[in-house]
């Protein structure tokens, strides 16, 4: 198995969330990220503010998530259930390389 990044970008559209939005928001997290059972290395963390310059203006790097698969199409795969696609964000995937 080989371990990968998930970088997560955008999706921050719950700072004007209510407590319970917030909540039903992390439970379906919580949920998705159960899922991966023992490919979730590292459930990582969020993060506070960023910003990745591009051609077309910023994105914020919004998190990250350590899990292992197959192959990156495999890592692909598990992927395509993360919430963040509800509020418009990606999961860009990143083969490591064991050094």
């Amino acid at each position: 198995m080989t371990k990968f990044l998930y970088a997560y970008t955008g999706g921050g559209g719950n700072m004007d969330a209510t407590e319970e939005e917030r909540q039903a928001l992390y439970q379906k997290w919580g949920a998705w990220m159960g899922g991966l059972g023992d490919a979730l290395v590292d459930a990582g963390a969020p993060f506070s503010e960023s910003k990745s310059v591009n051609g077309g203006g910023t994105v914020g790097l919004t998190g990250y998530s350590l899990v292992e698969a197959a192959s990156l199409d495999d890592a692909v795969a598990k992927a395509k259930g993360c919430p963040i696609f509800e509020s418009g964000g990606n999961v860009e995937v990143y083969e490591t390389m064991p050094m």
